[in-house]
């Protein structure tokens, strides 16, 4: 009966979901409002969606068609948002790289992903060349010139600006064929130190822009302060979730907290993202960093889980918390610390150690749960089993690129299993206890232990290396590695740690060595659970 012509689908009654629909509408209800904020820039809407339909169009006459891949390389600058709102429109995948990787990782990158186009901001042009050289491949290199930023060689055959100068303001943005048509590649180091390409969907994104404004409880017209990397997981998705509430993105480079400060008092922020790196920056801010603000501002956390008396410190300035989780692999955050009416009554240090928890599934992620991995059965939520972290939604990805078989074991059973060990609570919030993967989150940004060690195993002193997470009070996370030397062989820490920065990106690099006999099981694997115990007991450096 429901299934007749009559009630077929059609033009009229489905169109997919996507986040080109989003500047759509916000050009034509809101063209007079302010959209972006960076240093001398102020932009409108109107004068926003202009610049990125040129800027699709622009490529589109370039020859970048549907399912070709833009890479870009760039900190947070209205270049970077512009990408995330225009290249969808002629149906193109954006990469967003992350400014501190190495030529190498770029180069394996720009190859892997089959990039096209290569978008650069002039302050990384130097890594950009060798990276382009070392991934062999022929590309149309755009210079961006921030004027805000510290300048730097062109390397490409025409500026960003030039650029935007060949595209038509009254191009046509189109919607995908199908939904499920890929948005986004965004690479992850994984667990093998190789990056992944993870692929976003139009109609994934669309669903995380959309979970967000419904999970933080956003008003329309936010002032939201980019501390949160554009580059990482398409910015959590808040590029289209802020574009859909009309509001205003402030930029920053580089985060500071004098500069945090500033835009809270002189650009009326209301709302940021960032790792708890970026709480411990804004209240250990010192006196002449500091300025007063009078609205209310709320701030979402996620990487290492944020110490509670950080949030403690945070709330008390005026400053309200939600600390959310997730991976790359589920765009940013699928899960959320809610908070419950009754908290409000609690000491504010009770509510911090709840709002530490990493939580409960997004509305709009059907579901998440603690799974046994060896039965697949969920674990008891007695807050003292631990399983795996696994994911199931309209937020997790469609795969990795080219791996099959990476893929395949990610989906094992229905779900994404993440890697991720953690408890559940009796009121059903998750606690992340341990990091099955071994990736050490520093500052929010993913490190991979075995690339780590491999950087240590190149020294012919090294016999035995393992690099586990130390906790760090500006960081959250930093690599420490245990090393056990060869027999004769000597070394010291100096030694090695120059010897390990030659081949690692200086956020990979690790922070201390101590040398000793590692531990082992009786199979020859190393317990890596007995280096983290060492550490939790041992003072650490300030």
């Amino acid at each position: 009966m429901y299934n007749g012509p009559e009630l077929a689908r059609c033009d009229a009654n489905f169109t997919a979901l996507s986040p080109v629909s989003i500047l759509k509408r916000v050009e034509r209800v809101h063209p007079e409002l302010p959209a972006q904020v960076h240093g001398r820039i102020r932009r409108s809407w109107g004068e926003v969606a202009k610049r990125c339909k040129r800027l699709a169009s622009a490529l589109g006459h370039r020859g970048v068609n549907k399912g070709d891949t833009v890479a870009l390389i760039a900190p947070n600058i209205p270049e970077a948002l512009e990408c995330a709102l225009a290249l969808p429109m002629i149906g193109a995948v954006l990469n967003a790289n992350n400014v501190r990787l190495d030529a190498k990782t770029i180069a394996y990158i720009l190859e892997h992903g089959e990039a096209k186009v290569l978008l650069v901001d002039t302050e990384f042009s130097e890594m950009a060349e060798q990276a382009v050289k070392l991934s062999g491949r022929e590309l149309l290199i755009v210079d961006i010139e921030d004027p805000e930023g510290p300048g730097g060689e062109k390397i490409g055959s025409l500026t960003y600006e030039e650029l935007l100068s060949e595209g038509n303001t009254e191009f046509t943005p189109h919607l995908p064929d199908d939904e499920w048509d890929a948005l986004a590649l965004n690479y992850t180091s994984g667990t093998t130190g190789k990056p992944k390409g993870v692929v976003y969907s139009h109609r994934g994104a669309w669903t995380n822009a959309v979970n967000n404004v419904v999970t933080w409880e956003m008003p329309h017209h936010p002032v939201y302060l980019w501390t949160l990397p554009l580059f990482h997981c398409n910015g959590w998705c808040f590029p289209w979730t802020i574009t859909l509430l009309a509001g205003t993105h402030v930029f920053m480079r580089t985060p500071r907290a004098d500069a945090i400060y500033d835009a809270f008092a002189n650009d009326g922020v209301t709302h940021l993202c960032g790792a708890p790196i970026i709480m411990s920056m804004i209240s250990g801010a010192a006196d002449n960093e500091r300025q007063e603000f009078s609205q209310q501002i709320k701030m979402m956390t996620a990487a290492a889980p944020p110490p509670a008396s950080v949030i403690e410190k945070m709330e008390s300035m005026g400053i309200s918390v939600t600390h959310v989780y997730g991976l790359t692999e589920v765009y940013g955050p699928a899960v959320v610390c809610a908070e419950k009416p009754v908290w409000k009554e609690l000491p504010l240090q009770k509510q911090a150690v709840l709002k530490a928890r990493q939580g409960v599934a997004y509305e709009l992620e059907e579901d998440v749960l603690v799974l046994n991995p060896e039965t697949g059965q969920p674990v008891p939520w007695d807050g003292a089993t631990s399983g795996e972290i696994v994911f199931r939604g309209n937020i997790v990805m469609k795969g990795y690129l080219k791996q099959v078989e990476e893929t395949r074991k990610a989906f094992k059973d229905g779900w994404f299993w993440s890697g991720d060990i953690a408890v559940q609570h009796p009121d059903g919030y998750i606690e992340i206890r341990d990091r099955a993967k071994d990736i050490i989150i520093s500052g929010g940004e993913n490190i991979s232990s075995i690339e780590v060690e491999k950087a240590l195993y190149s020294h012919p002193s090294v016999a035995i290396a393992a690099v586990v997470a130390m906790p760090d009070e500006k960081w959250g996370e930093v690599p420490c590695a245990f090393v056990e030397l060869a027999a004769g062989a000597t070394a010291t820490e100096k030694e090695l740690l120059e010897h390990a920065a030659k081949n690692l990106a200086r956020f990979q690099r690790p922070k201390k060595i101590v040398f000793m006999e590692l531990p082992k099981t009786t199979t020859g694997k190393i317990k890596k659970n007995e280096l983290r115990e060492q550490l939790r007991f041992e003072k650490q450096p300030v």
